[in-house]
């Protein structure tokens, strides 16, 4: 049998989150009705991933719907996939930067009322971690190349600069006064709306059920089995 994929989000207070995200993993599912899809959260809803991987049995790769290789993906589901001894798993790449994303997010900008030429400001979440901003940064000029080259700047709701009102200004110091905001989230929640209350301009939607975004994860979690290296050490075998 194929292993589980578990897709994990984050959680959000926004009751429109835990929609948005079956509504994907749906699509997951249509394009490979055979496989086990399931969902766990790191926080806030549930299933928790804890309890999915309780539930789960043989092999399973955990996706992040997370965008970048921030502290999530770098600690907490390696650790979560480790304490769950019964299973042999590992955790996929996050998805992004990658094309398929970049597609999407082009989408939900045409969809807002994007039009050739205006500039760009891609509102993310935000990390401490370099790795994350680095992810974001490649995402911001992957999406410039797929625009024609105009200016798209990231920008963060949180833990990381420039703000949204600040990326804004740089861009209208430069002449770009009506710029869009393209929304680096998954779903509907607290940061993506605040980022989109700034825009001067077209505010996109969450990426949402997008099928490029389904494809993509269906992309990690091919990527991920390709790899060759072991499964993740069970936690109680790295604690003996």
């Amino acid at each position: 049998m194929q292993p589980t994929l578990v897709a994990v989000a984050h959680g959000s207070r926004d009751p429109r989150a835990p929609h948005t995200v079956s509504a994907l993993l749906d699509l997951v599912r249509e394009l490979r009705p055979r496989l086990d899809v399931r969902l766990g959260h790191i926080e806030l809803n549930r299933p928790l991933l804890a309890d999915t991987l309780d539930e789960a049995s043989g092999d399973a790769v955990l996706v992040p719907l997370l965008f970048g290789r921030g502290y999530h993906v770098k600690r907490d589901l390696p650790a979560a996939a480790a304490r769950a001894a019964h299973l042999r798993s590992r955790v996929a790449a996050p998805l992004g930067p990658h094309p398929l994303l970049v597609e999407a997010l082009r989408d939900r900008l045409l969809e807002a009322g994007w039009t050739e030429g205006t500039a760009v400001v891609l509102a993310a979440a935000g990390s401490r971690d370099p790795d994350s901003a680095a992810d974001t940064r490649r995402t911001a000029a992957l999406l410039s190349e797929r625009l024609g080259s105009v200016p798209v700047v990231p920008a963060y709701a949180s833990a990381a600069a420039p703000t949204v009102p600040d990326a804004l200004r740089a861009l209208a110091a430069r002449g770009h006064h009506r710029p869009a905001v393209a929304s680096y989230f998954g779903a509907p929640g607290l940061f993506a709306s605040r980022s989109a209350a700034f825009a001067p301009g077209p505010a996109a939607a969450p990426l949402g059920a997008h099928p490029a975004l389904a494809r993509l994860v269906l992309r990690r979690y091919d990527e991920a089995l390709a790899e060759r290296r072991p499964h993740l050490v069970p936690a109680a075998a790295a604690t003996a």
